[in-house]
């Protein structure tokens, strides 16, 4: 049987990369479309800024955030200074470290879903009447959906996964900032508890497995409506 604090940190876990997919999911999208529908000088650029979080050591994202979003960073000054909101060593500050790093999943998940969207549909609905709103709408993100919903759990499950930048940014609070990854590291460093660090390890492969395939489930079944609508 799990411990109160196991729970605890499994509970935690999910409500951070729960809010971690939620703050990223609209910013995600809008990001993709813009790289999958446009040219622009410096696309590149932006497309390898984006993939930094998935090559650079996730401690060197954390102590990053730690300097922007800290009270005295340039962000967080401001923040805390007129919103009186302070994000480090806060269970919203290790949603925000989940989300940085969950981010390129779901842009690459959603910019490869909306490149496959046909554009010649999308330019049947212009000459019709719709404007681009309508059509991004009605047509690009509705046929995107799958794309969109592998993207969120891969985000959610990269979120809760998560461990450098969480503990940079975060700590390691019990009851705050202490996440699935973060108990685990902690019962390793604690003589005798090797029993509970194997079972939060079980836990940790089950929850990861069941989220990707709820991620192929949820993506087959939006392809399939897809195709009987069409039908």
């Amino acid at each position: 049987m799990l411990s109160d604090a196991e729970w605890q940190a499994i509970a935690l876990s999910l409500k951070i990369a729960g809010s971690a997919v939620g703050w990223i999911l609209i910013p995600g999208i809008a990001v993709a479309w813009l790289l999958a529908r446009h040219e622009f000088r410096g696309k590149s650029l932006l497309d390898g800024l984006l993939h930094l979080p998935l090559v650079l050591p996730p401690v060197v994202v954390g102590y990053l955030l730690l300097l922007s979003l800290g009270r005295h960073g340039w962000l967080g000054h401001w923040l805390y200074q007129w919103l009186g909101v302070s994000l480090p060593f806060t269970w919203q500050g290790a949603a925000v470290a989940g989300g940085v790093m969950a981010f390129p999943l779901l842009v690459r998940a959603v910019r490869l879903s909306l490149e496959a969207v046909d554009p010649k549909l999308e330019a049947a609905a212009g000459t019709l009447g719709a404007n681009r709103w309508r059509v991004l709408f009605t047509i690009t993100l509705p046929l995107a959906v799958p794309g969109l919903l592998t993207g969120a759990v891969l985000a959610f499950a990269r979120a809760l996964s998560e461990f450098g930048a969480t503990i940079t940014f975060a700590s390691n609070i019990p009851g705050q900032t202490r996440t699935l990854p973060l108990a685990l590291y902690t019962l390793i460093q604690t003589p005798g508890k090797e029993s509970a660090a194997a079972r939060l390890c079980v836990l940790s492969i089950v929850i990861a497995m069941l989220s990707l395939l709820a991620s192929e489930w949820l993506a087959r079944r939006a392809r399939q409506r897809l195709q009987e609508r069409d039908r």
